[in-house]
């Protein structure tokens, strides 16, 4: 069994409310990316994306997008597909990360600062990628961040067909294999809605994420 995560120094910031949010689930622009700014943001039930490119922005959806462990939809084609791809954990999460973040995808938004960001939290054991292998080429996956029983999902990508979706599979496999509860997904998309995430109020998410960032006694971190 892996060390557990590091706990970085506390944030010097005082980051809002999440029920401070706008209609679009805008809370605020400021603060940084550092390990503890990221972590007490994820426990408050806030997630980061860039804002006019060079500031962070902090959100707070409402309704939230959650995939529930119990609620997984795995169709027949996507059970066939899942046998075609190799799973692996935490082997290239910067690569994953770049890859989420390719420019040439629409409305992509990952820059080299969160790379950074993110690969820091991987390295203290917070971060996670969930990757799907095909010839030993990676072709698909997603990360996130884990906080005992909270993973918050932040981007995924695929070069083949279903890559992407047999990572989310994947990824509630894992979490129902390690003590998991709540598999965010931040909005619930079509294509998500697919493989079962639900839309729930933010009222609802703060007490799922409070329940859930509770330690797990003997968590198997990856």
């Amino acid at each position: 069994m892996s060390a557990p995560p590091v706990e970085p120094a506390l944030t010097r910031w005082q980051l809002p409310s999440p029920n401070d949010a706008d209609e679009n689930g805008f809370v605020g622009v400021g603060a940084d990316l550092e390990p503890g700014t990221l972590l007490a943001a994820y426990r408050h039930g806030l997630f980061p994306m860039p804002f006019r490119k060079q500031l962070v922005g902090w959100w707070s959806p409402d309704p939230r997008g959650i995939l529930p462990l119990d609620g997984l939809i795995v169709s027949r084609s996507l059970r066939a597909s899942v046998r075609h791809f190799e799973i692996r954990i935490d082997t290239a999460f910067t690569e994953v990360m770049r890859r989420c973040g390719d420019p040439m995808r629409p409305h992509g938004w990952i820059n080299d600062d969160f790379i950074q960001a993110y690969t820091r939290l991987h390295e203290l054991g917070w971060a996670h990628s969930i990757e799907t292998w095909r010839d030993d080429e990676l072709v698909g996956g997603l990360y996130g961040v884990r906080i005992a029983g909270l993973f918050a999902g932040e981007s995924k990508f695929h070069t083949v067909t279903d890559a992407s979706k047999v990572a989310v599979v994947a990824t509630v496999e894992w979490l129902r294999a390690s003590g998991g509860t709540l598999f965010d997904v931040q909005w619930r998309t079509e294509h998500l809605a697919t493989l079962g995430a639900v839309a729930i109020d933010r009222s609802e998410y703060l007490g799922l994420v409070t329940a859930a960032i509770k330690p797990i006694p003997d968590l198997r971190q990856v």
